[in-house]
C-alpha cells in the first residue's frame, strides 16, 4: 500500500477507535441524565464506529510495524446536548473534510480496499450526523429521542432507527447483517 494512503487509513482508524470509546462514555452520561434512547443511539453508533475501525484495519492488512497515529478527536464530558453536538461536529468533519480528502489520495494511488473502506465510513457518517441532530433537537426540548431501536449494518456501519432495512443502501448487505440496539 502506498505510504500516504496507509497513513490516512491509520489516522482514520485512530479517529474511529476514539469515537467508538467516546460515544460509549457519552452513552453512560445520557443514561444518567434520563435519556435512555439517546444512550441507545450513542451505543449503536459506537458500534458503527468500531465497524469502520475494523474495516480500515483490514484494509491495512499488509502494513505492519509501529506507527505514530495522529487523529483528530474531541475530548471532554458535557451535558447530553453538548455531547450530541460534539458527536455531530465530529461526524460532519469526517463527511466534509477528512474522508473526501483521504479518498482522493487513495483514488490517485489506486488503493481499492482503502477507497471501499473510506466510502463505507463516509456514507454511514452521514446517517450518524442526521441522527445526532434529531436526538439533540429532542433533548433541547427536554425530551428523549423517540425511537424504538437502532440498527447498524455489520458490514459498513450504516445506521437506521426503528427498523432494519431489507438491504443496506451503502453496501448491499441483507437485513440479517444488521445488529439491533434497543433501550
Amino acid at each position: 500500500m502506498n505510504a500516504m494512503t496507509a497513513e490516512n487509513l491509520r489516522s482514520a482508524f485512530g479517529g474511529e477507535s476514539q469515537a467508538h470509546m467516546r460515544y460509549r462514555v457519552w452513552a453512560k452520561k445520557a443514561e444518567k441524565d434520563g435519556f435512555k434512547n439517546v444512550a441507545t443511539l450513542f451505543r449503536a453508533i459506537s458500534y458503527a464506529e468500531e465497524v469502520h475501525a475494523h474495516n480500515h484495519f483490514r484494509a491495512l492488512k499488509d502494513v505492519k510495524g509501529d506507527f505514530l497515529v495522529a487523529s483528530g478527536a474531541g475530548f471532554g464530558l458535557g451535558t447530553t446536548s453538548e455531547n450530541l453536538q460534539a458527536a455531530k461536529d465530529g461526524e460532519d468533519h469526517e463527511i466534509e473534510q477528512m474522508y473526501p480528502a483521504f479518498k482522493k489520495v487513495a483514488e490517485a494511488q489506486g488503493e481499492k480496499k482503502a477507497i471501499r473502506s473510506m466510502h463505507f465510513a463516509e456514507e454511514a457518517e452521514k446517517t450518524h450526523s442526521e441522527l445526532y441532530q434529531k436526538a439533540k433537537d429532542a433533548v433541547d426540548e427536554g425530551n428523549d429521542f423517540d425511537i424504538d431501536g437502532v440498527y447498524v449494518c455489520d458490514i459498513c456501519g450504516y445506521t437506521v432507527v426503528n427498523e432494519a432495512l431489507d438491504v443496506c443502501p451503502v453496501c448491499g448487505a441483507k437485513k440479517e447483517k444488521f445488529t439491533a440496539f434497543e433501550g
